[in-house]
């Protein structure tokens, strides 16, 4: 089994807040795995009829267990009202500490009677992180890690597997769109699905996807809301402080897994002009997992000037991210026009290139050069 310590590290300091940490990520995205590497803790599967007989009265569960007992909940959407489970946990056995696993987050879906707001602390796994890839994977390629798409399992085939995209797609509708949410026109939501996947990270349309899926512009919001609350995809929306030049309405979407954009697209190699917009994907992971969904933009203007990622800090520091390949080919011309309007912040170029960290002046602009990995993206840091 191999350890992943980025995330494991995560969950033990999330417990130094609060007894409860709710995990959660697409299936097959290693959330069972990660729970496994916890040590003297008590894993229950939810999917498992007797597991949720056991839990149906919290009260007498958690009494017969051990104080400072470690309790893994994996898959807790499964019992009938897991909300309830975990607020008792919380509110009458604060000492326990409990680690409960998921699809989605807990939004408003018809499972989670409560948000269980205060009482927890979560944490969303994203597909393996282009440093893990590297250190923990060996995986050093990362055209493969592209091609492929980052769920672990996958990572270890030397052969792309199409049937397994197809098979997980038609997964994701049933056990996790279906049952959360209600949704049966399977035929309408999937073909929106894979819209979504072609047109990964560009700006979202939401009457065109409503004319090409054959949906209603109501239903494709809704639709996307529920693909949102179960990880499959985020919606960036555009920074902007009420210039007349920028856009200001139109976010981007970004979908979940850049194996599942290269199938969608029917690619059996990544070519030079595929690798930025991917990379743009793998970048993204790395930014949610320091950075609140609220702090993350990106920014452009009517012109088509673009900044692939903006962070919003406080005292009105906007810190840039760029995505680039190639760090060599970087232009700070947009640049120029985005410090022009907003001047407080760090500017960042991220690429699988660099090494080591570095520094450039380039009229009287500095950039940052830096990789992108968990370190270098620490919120104290960038």
């Amino acid at each position: 089994m191999i350890k992943r310590p980025f995330w494991l590290d995560k969950v033990f300091k999330a417990w130094q807040k609060r007894s409860i940490v709710w995990l959660s990520g697409v299936r097959r995205v290693g959330k069972t795995t990660i729970a496994k590497m916890i040590d003297n803790s008590l894993y229950l599967n939810c999917d498992l009829p007797s597991v949720c007989r056991r839990l149906s009265d919290p009260e007498s569960f958690y009494n017969s267990l051990e104080k400072d007992s470690i309790i893994i909940l994996d898959e807790i959407h499964k019992t009938e009202d897991p909300s309830r489970i975990l607020k008792i946990a919380s509110d009458a056995f604060a000492h326990l500490k409990i680690l409960a696993t998921g699809s989605s987050t807990l939004a408003a879906t018809k499972k989670f009677r409560d948000s269980l707001t205060g009482r927890k602390t979560l944490i969303h796994l994203f597909p393996v992180l282009w440093d893990e890839c590297q250190n923990q994977f060996s995986v050093k390629d990362l055209d493969k890690r592209l091609l492929f798409g980052g769920l672990p399992e996958v990572l270890f085939w030397q052969k792309r597997d199409p049937e397994f995209y197809s098979e997980w797609i038609d997964s994701f509708y049933a056990r996790d769109i279906q049952e959360l949410f209600a949704i049966r026109n399977r035929t309408g939501f999937l073909k929106l699905f894979q819209l979504l996947l072609r047109q990964s990270g560009s700006l979202t349309d939401f009457t065109n996807l409503a004319k090409l899926s054959g949906l209603s512009r109501p239903t494709v919001m809704s639709h996307i809301e529920a693909m949102s609350i179960a990880n499959a995809l985020v919606l960036l929306p555009p920074f902007h402080g009420g210039g007349r030049r920028e856009i200001t309405q139109r976010p981007k979407c970004y979908t979940f897994d850049t194996g599942f954009i290269a199938y969608m697209k029917g690619w059996n190699e990544i070519r030079e002009e595929d690798r930025g917009i991917l990379w743009e994907h793998i970048v993204l992971d790395v930014l949610r997992t320091s950075f609140s969904e609220k702090q993350i933009y990106y920014w452009r203007d009517k012109a088509g000037r673009e900044i692939d990622f903006v962070i919003k800090k406080s005292n009105n520091r906007l810190d840039t991210i760029e995505c680039k390949i190639d760090p060599d080919k970087y232009s700070i011309d947009t640049l120029k026009v985005f410090r022009g309007i907003y001047p407080l912040g760090e500017n960042y170029v991220i690429s699988p290139r660099i090494k080591d960290r570095y520094v450039i002046k380039k009229e009287k602009l500095t950039i940052r050069y830096i990789a992108n990995n968990t370190d270098h993206l620490a919120d104290n840091e960038i």
